[in-house]
């Protein structure tokens, strides 16, 4: 190999690096939005818990 092709394959190596770092930034950045979306529908759903509601079906009615 020449000089030119090693230099070549080094920066090919390099981009390959950066887009994956890049890529995974990103799926790190999507998660955590998931995550607080996950959260914040969990709260939602503790506060609207009625516990006496729905406890008994009054089939003979």
């Amino acid at each position: 190999m020449d000089t030119a092709a090693i230099a070549a394959a080094s920066v090919d190596m390099k981009t390959c690096q950066l887009q994956q770092q890049a890529g995974i930034s990103v799926l790190k950045m999507s998660m955590d939005n998931a995550r607080q979306s996950a959260q914040a529908v969990i709260q939602i759903l503790e506060q609207s818990v009625n516990p006496h509601l729905g406890k008994y079906l009054d089939v003979l009615g």
